[in-house]
């Protein structure tokens, strides 16, 4: 059976978009049609059985979270295969595994939004669009320092998208294998 991650936009962030994972497992499995769910630590990972129809699931997920715990997030599917393909092709192979980060998208970025953000880049920052998914080198500095906030990136990428770190993106990789 292939696995696949939901993955959940800025939940249980700075005391904010509290969604807890206990009870999303347990409304995940009352209310979706989502097989074998489990989740991974309390941002908002949700590792499953490949859904049937990924764009529905994605829809019944979100509106569930809102019903429940009153909060809009996108929710970003992603494969096991594309996990894989997507960390192999990373272009930061060097960077720190705190600081490299994928930024899952829902779908491809407005034209020209590598090149806007490219332009906030801080001196040891990179970034490499590479499918759907925009890599992100912070550097010694962390997202703590970095121009690259979520508000510009929203306005940059015009989709919405999701970030985890490498170390993340891995562990994600071992839990949907």
């Amino acid at each position: 059976m292939s696995r696949s991650v939901l993955l959940l936009r800025a939940v249980n962030v700075s005391g904010r978009n509290s969604v807890p994972m206990a009870r999303l497992r347990e409304v995940l499995a009352t209310g979706t049609d989502l097989v074998d769910v489990a989740t991974y630590i309390a941002s908002g990972n949700i590792i499953c059985a490949t859904p049937k129809r990924p764009a529905a699931a994605c829809a019944a997920v979100r509106s569930l979270i809102h019903e429940e715990f009153g909060v809009d997030t996108p929710v970003i599917h992603r494969t096991h295969a594309q996990l894989v393909d997507s960390e192999a092709a990373q272009p930061f192979p060097e960077g720190d595994v705190k600081y490299v980060h994928a930024m899952f998208l829902e779908g491809p970025p407005s034209a020209g939004a590598v090149e806007a953000l490219e332009k906030r880049l801080l001196p040891e920052e990179r970034l490499e669009l590479i499918g759907n998914d925009l890599w992100i080198d912070y550097g010694s500095g962390g997202v703590h320092s970095t121009k690259l906030t979520k508000a510009v990136l929203d306005r940059a990428l015009g989709v919405a998208g999701t970030a985890r770190n490498l170390r993340t993106t891995r562990r994600l990789i071992e839990l949907t294998a």
